[in-house]
């Protein structure tokens, strides 16, 4: 009796379990809620679309400046963290400028004393401008003034006129390392105005690489400031479709955030030149203020395009797309009638109905009202 009862049990688990197996709420199914039956189940139609072409691109400020170090030294200062704001004119890092200190110290000194030395000369040379008496350099002449007086005022005259070039000579030399220390003054100057780096922008630390106390050499990045409250977009558009794109050219953007919000977006910039390995054209749109865009994060821009590139693509309603992480997915039907989710890539939106770049091929049945 228990055997019966054990075996009974056994078939009643078993044919449970394959009833189970054969739901489509199944892991691996991805069946939605209410089954298929209870559900308004649509087939994907293809239709002619054109107007605009959909590309990719990455959202960046539109002012952004990494500093580097211009000088070996240490990390005096930094101003915050990512994410602090700033206004312009504010410090943002600075190095160690001790040692430059001591060199402006020096620089000035060497000032003071060639400016004595240009004094100096000058007196000397009014000296000898105002009293054209012999000196003693000129003793010949005083100990045969009689037998020779037609040499003494010769004599003199040549003395005379070489001390006196001789003074303005120390004058120009003094007046020279005058002009050489102030040069060197000037320098030093402009080296420690480069111990600081100044934020040009109200912006915002995007990154920072070191930190106060640590060594640097030239060239070396400190930190990265940005403008966030303007943003643009950059893409690479392809070289058929940038000769529609003129500056002011106004488009739309849709963004990769939970909502797929779209915005609008204005031409900025086209670059001059295409890129000769991929074959395209570097363009940046502004995008209009208040956005709920993010630097770094991805949007897909809408491109127009003549009538001879317009292409057909898959339509769905856009009730039918749904989000999983961000991500627009649709309930698709297999070969076995089973509800499957595809990943897609959406293109441009025409009132409820929304063109789909790839995740589909045109003639699935898909679910209308997930």
């Amino acid at each position: 009796m228990i055997k019966h009862s054990i075996l009974l049990l056994s078939a009643l688990l078993t044919a449970s379990y394959q009833t189970l197996a054969q739901s489509p709420g199944m892991p691996g199914t991805f069946a939605p809620p209410g089954g298929t039956e209870q559900q308004n189940w649509v087939i994907v139609e293809q239709h002619a679309v054109g107007g605009a072409a959909s590309v990719g691109g990455t959202v960046v400020p539109l002012q952004e400046i990494t500093f580097t170090a211009q000088m070996p030294g240490n990390v005096q200062m930094i101003a915050g963290s990512e994410g602090d704001f700033f206004k312009a004119g504010t410090t943002l890092a600075a190095m160690d400028e001790s040692a430059l200190r001591a060199k402006r110290q020096a620089a000035i000194a060497q000032i003071h004393n060639a400016e004595a030395a240009v004094r100096n000369a000058g007196v000397q040379w009014h000296r000898e401008l105002e009293d054209p008496s012999p000196k003693q350099g000129n003793m010949w002449s005083q100990m045969m003034p009689m037998q020779m007086p037609f040499m003494g005022n010769d004599n003199n005259s040549v003395h005379r006129g070489a001390t006196l070039h001789n003074y303005t000579t120390q004058m120009e030399q003094a007046r020279g390392q005058v002009a050489t220390a102030q040069a060197g003054l000037h320098e030093i100057d402009a080296k420690l105005q480069d111990t600081q780096s100044i934020a040009p922008f109200d912006g915002y630390i995007t990154e920072k690489f070191v930190n106060p106390g640590d060594t640097v050499q030239p060239g070396q990045p400190l930190l990265s400031f940005a403008n966030m409250h303007q943003l643009q977009i950059q893409t690479d558009v392809p070289t058929r479709l940038s000769a529609e794109l003129q500056l002011g050219y106004m488009t739309q953007v849709r963004l990769d955030d939970p909502s797929q919000t779209i915005v609008r977006a204005r031409v900025a910039q086209v670059f001059p030149m295409a890129d000769p390995t991929r074959h395209t054209v570097r363009v940046k749109f502004d995008l209009e203020p208040g956005s709920p865009a993010k630097a770094g994060m991805y949007g897909e821009v809408l491109v127009p395009q003549s009538g001879e590139q317009q292409s057909t693509l898959p339509v769905i309603p856009v009730s039918a797309v749904i989000y999983r992480g961000g991500l627009p997915m649709v309930y698709v039907l297999d070969t076995q009638s089973q509800p499957r989710l595809h990943l897609l890539r959406l293109g441009e939106q025409y009132g409820d109905t929304v063109t789909v770049l790839t995740g589909l091929q045109g003639g699935e049945r898909v679910l209308a009202n997930p």
